[in-house]
């Protein structure tokens, strides 16, 4: 070990080592080769908000355009990202913000994250917006579709909303705890559109039955889309949720990956086969006159909230 670490001084080895019980050096720098470039530690364990289910997310800032990926050890789990310093996307460095140092000698992550810090609200601004224009998007594809993907895109267009009030009100997406930040929320004229969120997912449909089918269809989704063994995590959240019967949660979070597996397709229309599995995972609605009605809610809260934010 000592051949290992002899490279780093003291604090860097301290902030690896003790910051959380559950990560080491050994386990870093072996299983995802950390070399000479900084490392720092997003997600839900930064805040205190994680489950005993929650993987870790390790972003490597190496600038390669590497595919995420998933690393398992003792039982636990790391989600590997690769980034650049000069990142400029606000869907990226949203997620950068309250980052947590693991490496960084030459003390370019600290700077990076001390510009994140100063432009926070410009970062997220920009980042709302994005997100309400995605969600009016995904409402237009509806509209213009007759084909079953329909009910998807209404979910897509949900969740994307679901990412934007998150963000009005600072807080970093993160699907296993996004519906319980949301639910915590105080009550005003921006947050009051997360009961039009809720009803358009269709959370009150989940029990463990339901719930049981749609981790399966969505962890084979999974693997068609990403390929990186994210679906070992999936089983583990759900399994976790299900048990501590948190069943809206899972719900919500299952849809989460779906919408964000669904937008990485490129081809969809030479991809009709996907709908089988997604009837299942994103548990689709077929009633037309009310995926019509919920996307018109949608709509009419993606407008208030552009004319509020102006």
């Amino acid at each position: 070990l000592h051949s290992m670490v002899k490279n780093y001084n003291f604090e860097t080895l301290y902030k690896i080592c003790f910051y959380d019980p559950c990560l080491n050096l050994k386990n870093l720098l072996e299983k995802i080769s950390i070399k000479d470039c900084p490392v720092g530690m997003g997600g839900c364990h930064n805040q205190g908000l994680n489950y005993s289910c929650c993987e870790y997310d390790i972003t490597i800032f190496d600038g390669k355009k590497q595919k995420e990926s998933i690393v398992e050890h003792d039982n636990i789990f790391y989600h590997i990202y690769h980034g650049t310093l000069q990142e400029t996307s606000p869907d990226i460095l949203i997620q950068y913000h309250g980052m947590k140092i693991l490496l960084d000698e030459q003390w370019e992550l600290n700077i990076l994250l001390s510009k994140i810090k100063e432009k926070k609200e410009k970062i997220f601004n920009a980042y709302v917006k994005n997100c309400l224009i995605e969600t009016n998007i995904c409402i237009t594809k509806l509209k213009n579709t007759t084909d079953s993907f329909a009910s998807t895109w209404l979910k897509c267009a949900a969740y994307f909303l679901a990412d934007a009030i998150s963000a009005i009100n600072f807080q970093r997406p993160s699907p296993t705890h996004m519906l319980n930040t949301l639910r915590e929320l105080e009550k005003n004229k921006i947050n009051k559109f997360i009961s039009v969120i809720a009803e358009s997912i269709g959370i009150e449909r989940a029990t463990t039955s339901l719930l049981s089918r749609m981790s399966e269809s969505t962890m084979g989704f999974s693997d068609m889309i990403e390929n990186n063994s994210h679906s070992k995590i999936i089983l583990q959240k759900c399994n976790y949720m299900i048990d501590h019967s948190m069943f809206s949660d899972c719900y919500f979070y299952l849809g989460y990956i779906n919408r964000n597996n669904f937008i990485k397709i490129k081809d969809l229309h030479r991809r009709p086969e996907l709908i089988h599995i997604l009837k299942t995972a994103f548990d689709l609605e077929n009633n037309s006159i009310k995926i019509e009605s919920q996307a018109n809610k949608l709509h009419n809260a993606v407008n208030s909230l552009l004319s509020s934010l102006h």
